[in-house]
C-alpha cells in the first residue's frame, strides 16, 4: 500500500473534507492561523455589509512555473530533485501522507466563474479533490517514471509539526454553484507539465 486512506464508511471518504469541518482544538501553524483570520474577515464583510466576497480555502496550489522549496510546494520541489538528483527528504507517516493538488489554471478558472456570478460571504474549498491527489510515495513513483531514473530520497521518522496525514478537499459545493466549471489537470498531467518546465530552467 502506497497511501493512507480513510475508511469507506467515513462521511468524507467519497468527496473529501468539506467546508463544515471544525478547526477548533487542533494544531495549526502561524501561517495557517493567519489564513483563518483572513477567512473570517472576508466572511464578516460579506455578511455584515452584504458585500459580494468569497473565501477560497485552498489546498496545495501548483503549476509548471511553481518554484517549490523543501517545506513548501512539494510537487515542484520533488520534480526538481527528480531531475537534478538532489536529495529529497520525506518527513514522517511512512511517505503515505496524501494531499490533493490543483493546477493554477483550474484555480484561476474558479475565480473567473465566481467573478462572473459573485455571491455574498461565499466560502469554497479549492483543491484537487478526488480528481487530483497523491501520496508522497505515489508522487515519487510518477517522477521516476517521467525522468527515467531512481530518485535520491531519504526518510525521516519525524513528521512536520502540525502536518496532516490525509487531506483531500471536497469541491462539490463550488461545482454545485458553478456547474460549468471542472478540472482539466490531474496529478500525472501536472507532473508531466512540471517536468517539461523545470527541465528547461535547471
Amino acid at each position: 500500500m502506497m497511501r493512507w486512506e480513510i475508511a469507506q464508511d467515513h462521511p468524507f471518504y467519497k468527496e473529501g473534507i468539506n467546508e463544515s469541518m471544525s478547526i477548533d482544538y487542533s494544531k495549526h501553524s502561524i501561517f495557517g492561523a493567519s489564513k483563518v483570520s483572513a477567512d473570517i474577515m472576508v466572511q464578516e464583510y460579506g455578511r455584515y455589509f452584504e458585500m459580494k466576497t468569497a473565501c477560497f480555502r485552498c489546498s496545495c496550489l501548483t503549476g509548471p512555473n511553481h518554484s517549490g522549496a523543501q517545506l513548501h510546494g512539494f510537487l515542484a520541489y520533488l520534480m526538481k530533485c527528480a531531475i537534478t538528483g538532489e536529495r529529497y527528504t520525506v518527513f514522517g507517516y511512512k511517505g503515505k501522507q496524501v494531499r490533493d493538488n490543483i493546477h493554477s489554471f483550474d484555480l484561476v478558472n474558479m475565480f473567473w466563474y465566481f467573478y462572473n456570478n459573485p455571491k455574498a460571504a461565499a466560502v469554497y474549498n479549492a483543491g484537487g479533490s478526488r480528481f487530483s491527489n497523491c501520496s508522497m510515495l505515489e508522487a515519487i513513483d510518477i517522477c521516476e517514471g517521467l525522468t527515467g531514473k531512481k530518485m535520491n530520497w531519504t526518510y525521516s521518522e519525524k513528521n512536520r509539526s502540525g502536518d496532516h496525514i490525509w487531506w483531500i478537499s471536497d469541491v462539490s459545493k463550488f461545482k454545485k454553484d458553478f456547474p460549468q466549471w471542472n478540472f482539466t489537470y490531474d496529478i500525472k498531467k501536472i507532473l508531466l507539465e512540471m517536468h517539461r518546465g523545470i527541465s528547461v530552467r535547471v
